[in-house]
């Protein structure tokens, strides 16, 4: 009977108050889903990081007949490139693998790279030019090859590609937090308007909550109907914003993102369940943590 009667209080605040709960599921459901999208957005940088910093290269550059830096007075001779991979081998365990491209294997991946394009008819062997690429056991130690070869005879320049990736996740790591505040501001928007909701509820049924109050009902016993109405409406919302993300996985990433970037990975569905565990205890422990603060106030049991 207590069940019974717990379950009708629960669908009768439901239909009451049905306005309120459509517009705290929504805003449930639209808080989650931002916050959902912003842990798979860090969930992807932080993947992308691994995946490219491993992979990061310092290119050493030679000198060809067009340079124009102090250090080159025409190309590389053989004395200087044997130093340079004389020192590289010195600097190892640093130094995990050297790998030495010739002009003529710049060259055609010049033409890989920009096949159809005008540019790629203007350009020669000769103006690519050699280059050694090193991979380092460290790549935030790029500094110190840059260092140890930067301005000696017969290198154009030294290149790290790191940098350039720091720049691009730079950007990354700024849309993140500024996606993560929003969403954080949303659930806090949540937060108020599961509190008030439960405030309107708790003063449109005051009658009951008296009587049930003069017959020796327990504190519990009264709140536990206004409880489950904002649990309800959460897991409502969380299921909402799990779909969201769902959708998000098959048509952004799946069917678009991977086939049209196939040299980084993506997020798997493992993350978008973890992501989605996370997203419904969020929900419900938020909206049980409003409507506990709440009852407390306006539930003077």
């Amino acid at each position: 009977m207590r069940a019974q009667f717990v379950a009708s209080e629960v669908w009768q605040g439901l239909r009451r108050n049905l306005t309120m709960t459509i517009a705290l599921i929504i805003t449930i459901a639209v808080s989650l889903a931002l916050f959902g999208a912003g842990l798979l957005v860090r969930q992807q940088v932080s993947q992308m990081k691994g995946f490219w910093f491993d992979k990061v290269e310092v290119s050493i550059f030679l000198c060809t007949k067009n340079s124009q830096e102090a250090s080159c007075s025409g190309p590389a001779s053989e004395a200087e490139k044997q130093q340079i991979a004389t020192d590289l081998e010195g600097m190892r365990p640093l130094v995990q693998d050297v790998y030495f491209e010739t002009s003529q294997e710049a060259f055609n991946r010049f033409q890989e790279q920009f096949a159809g394009s005008p540019i790629a008819d203007s350009a020669t062997p000769e103006d690519l030019g050699e280059s050694y690429r090193v991979k380092l056991a460290d790549p935030d130690q790029y500094a110190v090859i840059t260092s140890a070869f930067a301005g000696r005879p017969g290198i154009e320049r030294v290149d790290d590609q790191k940098q350039v990736l720091d720049k691009l996740f730079r950007l990354l790591d700024g849309l993140q937090v500024i996606s993560m505040g929003i969403a954080i501001a949303m659930l806090i928007v949540t937060v108020l308007l599961v509190g008030n909701t439960m405030r309107l509820a708790a003063y449109s049924r005051r009658r009951e909550t008296g009587i049930m109050r003069l017959v020796g009902a327990s504190k519990f016993y009264i709140q536990l109907p206004f409880l489950l109405e904002s649990v309800i409406a959460a897991v409502i919302g969380a299921a909402l914003a799990v779909g969201a993300i769902v959708a998000m996985k098959i048509l952004l990433v799946d069917r678009f993102l991977e086939p049209s970037f196939q040299f980084t990975p993506f997020v798997g569905w493992e993350t978008v369940w973890v992501v989605s565990a996370i997203l419904l205890a969020i929900g419900i422990l938020l909206a049980a943590f409003a409507a506990v603060v709440t009852l407390r106030r306006y539930l003077k049991v």
